[in-house]
């Protein structure tokens, strides 16, 4: 009798040690599968800030070029066409953009963009741009973002000369527009709507390609960028923000090419 006494308590003993063993599990079972939930949920939701940002960067190239009823009296005066791509001569073009009294040496690549290139050209040479806003700066710096955009005739980012054109032309590989690169604004994703709004950028930025590609470079700032950073970027955007209406009015008061 003792000796199946001893046996019973051995057998419960053995039963409570594997309960316990399995409760254990279940907890340590419990603590991974929500280890790895609260993992996924917080990469997700790394993922949707980092959409966001990218989508609040690209924001200004997803207003679609149209006529405007508003335009200025030097941009709505004339009827505008597109230009052959042949106006622009395979050839350097350089010039002054004049913002706010500071003088912009840049220089046009007819060769490596010839629609874009011969648009702005004729452009110009209407003076289309002349007394146009720039109508949005960005200052972020994490990651840098740095760029004025102009020549909109409705001054709100959906404005242009009539008319839009394709394709994407030499834009960069890599993505990376360095300081002082002058590229046309387009809508997301469409290749086709570029039109009159184009953008400096003031500090080397990278701008993701979409599924149309890059931004078309259609040249540089040779002179002036300093000052233009100093009167006109430095002092931010309106209202404190770092996407927006540049703080100090800014608008182009000439550009000619030669």
């Amino acid at each position: 009798m003792a000796t199946n006494k001893q046996n019973d308590r051995e057998a419960r003993q053995a039963r409570e040690r594997l309960r316990a063993y399995q409760a254990r599990q279940t907890v340590h079972e419990t603590k991974v599968k929500r280890r790895v939930r609260d993992n996924w949920i917080a990469a997700v939701a790394l993922l949707v800030v980092l959409v966001l940002a990218v989508g609040t960067q690209l924001l200004y190239f997803t207003k679609p070029n149209k006529p405007s009823a508003s335009a200025s009296p030097s941009a709505s005066a004339q009827t505008y066409t597109l230009p052959a791509k042949t106006l622009a001569g395979d050839r350097t073009w350089t010039g002054t953009l004049t913002i706010n009294g500071i003088p912009l040496g840049v220089s046009l690549d007819g060769a490596k963009a010839p629609q874009a290139v011969s648009s702005t050209i004729a452009l110009t040479q209407k003076g289309f741009y002349n007394g146009l806003s720039c109508h949005r700066l960005t200052t972020s710096t994490k990651p840098v973002f740095a760029v004025l955009q102009c020549g909109d005739p409705k001054g709100d980012g959906s404005g242009g000369p009539g008319y839009s054109y394709g394709p994407i032309e030499n834009a960069p590989k890599d993505n990376v527009y360095p300081a002082g690169t002058i590229a046309m604004a387009r809508q997301g994703n469409n290749a086709s709507s570029q039109g009159s709004q184009f953008f400096v950028v003031y500090k080397t930025t990278t701008i993701p390609a979409d599924t149309a590609g890059g931004y078309t470079v259609i040249g540089t700032v040779t002179s002036g960028l300093d000052t233009l950073i100093t009167d006109v970027a430095d002092k931010g955007v309106e209202g404190g923000g770092t996407d927006g209406k540049p703080a100090v009015t800014t608008k182009i008061d000439s550009f000619t090419l030669q």
